[in-house]
């Protein structure tokens, strides 16, 4: 299978997976996390596939390395809001245990690129 766009990239695909994931897990947040936690979370998760997507789209392999490196970064603050979550029981222990099983689907990959 040959890659023509950052939308064939298994790892992007995966990213779109656990942000749609988490939107739908943000709606049963308090109200009164929308503007904290759930927005937090969500700008984490949208974050990881848009970075994949803009490195893809750059000129050098330096460039979209740097961006892949954000999109770790990410990774990491959606998995510790994750854990907060759970922490503040607004996710129950088999729903973290899902997201950190989907991030690490995503990080591993991404650390041999």
């Amino acid at each position: 299978m040959s890659i023509s766009s950052y939308r064939d990239l298994k790892v992007w695909q995966a990213g779109v997976a656990v942000t749609k994931q988490v939107y739908i897990l943000t709606e049963n947040f308090p109200k009164y996390e929308t503007y904290g936690l759930s927005s937090q979370i969500q700008r984490a998760a949208v974050s990881i596939p848009s970075n994949i997507a803009e490195g893809w789209a750059r000129d050098s392999t330096q460039e979209f390395l740097r961006f892949i490196t954000i999109a770790l970064g990410s990774l990491a603050e959606l998995e510790t809001q994750s854990i907060v979550s759970k922490e503040l029981n607004y996710i129950d222990e088999e729903t973290l245990a899902k997201i950190l099983t989907q991030t690490n689907e995503i990080q591993n990959p991404i650390r041999f690129i």
